[in-house]
């Protein structure tokens, strides 16, 4: 059975710092793409991040660029989110996906929710003073 579990979320300061984890389990993360997605109370869910099979290809939305870091660690099936100079418009609940049901190509990865079918709980992000 496929799993994803996120941790990692908090509170934190403007200008701080948090690292997301997405623990997979039931299938082997490094052979699927995986991607992250973040929902602010009463928006759309955004993609935010995505990384390939291969690792060779990352996404980043506008809004992460410059400021959050996609990668995997194959040893521990998780990927992770470093974010950076978080803001208050960084709020969200903060997913990840996967798509086992029909794999991206190896180079390939998305941050279109409809192209995931596996999703993680979430986990809260709260960007504060």
């Amino acid at each position: 059975q496929v799993q994803l579990l996120e941790s990692g979320g908090g509170l934190v300061q403007p200008g701080g710092s948090l690292r997301l984890s997405c623990a997979a389990s039931g299938f082997t993360s490094d052979y699927y793409a995986i991607g992250w997605f973040r929902q602010a109370p009463g928006k759309e869910r955004e993609g935010v991040s995505c990384i390939s099979r291969s690792d060779r290809t990352t996404y980043y939305a506008d809004s992460a660029k410059g400021r959050f870091t996609i990668s995997r660690d194959i040893r521990k099936n998780t990927v992770y989110l470093q974010m950076n100079s978080l803001k208050p418009e960084d709020t969200a609940v903060y997913f990840c996906a996967t798509d086992v049901g029909a794999p991206f190509y190896y180079n390939d990865c998305s941050v279109k929710a409809d192209e995931y079918d596996s999703w993680g709980q979430g986990t809260q992000v709260t960007v504060s003073s």
